[in-house]
């Protein structure tokens, strides 16, 4: 039996245009994966607080919706920050309400990825004047 190329050109032009298609796909989804930066972090928090262990932060800084919180695991210190700005509605008016002791998620398998806050869970603890600033303005304190 001999191989004929004329026989085995519809093949190759099928493998060649599944290479192609594939390739496509693969560079849509992996830009389409890259095009909401906003989403990504949304995902992250959410994943981070579901799958997170707890440990105790201490902010020290608070500037333009951004934390800054230092904290330590397994004698390891880490310094970290986290961009607050779509969970604006869960912080208190007075931005330095929210310098001082408070609790924090982290990943386990990286402790360096950590939240101090997201949409299902806050490990800030608000002085009691914070949380009737918020609450005689009609609006729910943080949980």
């Amino acid at each position: 039996m001999r191989f004929s190329l004329a026989a085995a050109a519809p093949l190759v032009f099928l493998g060649g245009v599944s290479v192609v298609f594939a390739a496509g796909w693969g560079a849509w989804l992996w830009l389409r994966r890259l095009r909401d930066p906003v989403e990504r972090e949304r995902k992250r928090r959410i994943a981070v607080n579901t799958r997170g262990r707890m440990g105790e932060a201490v902010i020290t800084d608070m500037r333009e919706d951004v934390a800054y919180y230092t904290y330590e695991i397994r004698g390891v210190a880490y310094a970290a920050s986290q961009d607050l700005s779509s969970l604006r509605e869960r912080l208190p008016g007075d931005s330095s309400a929210v310098i001082g002791h408070a609790a924090l998620k982290y990943n386990p398998r990286n402790p360096a990825n950590s939240i101090v806050l997201c949409e299902n869970w806050s490990g800030l603890r608000l002085a009691p004047e914070a949380l009737f600033a918020r609450t005689s303005k009609g609006e729910e304190p943080a949980q």
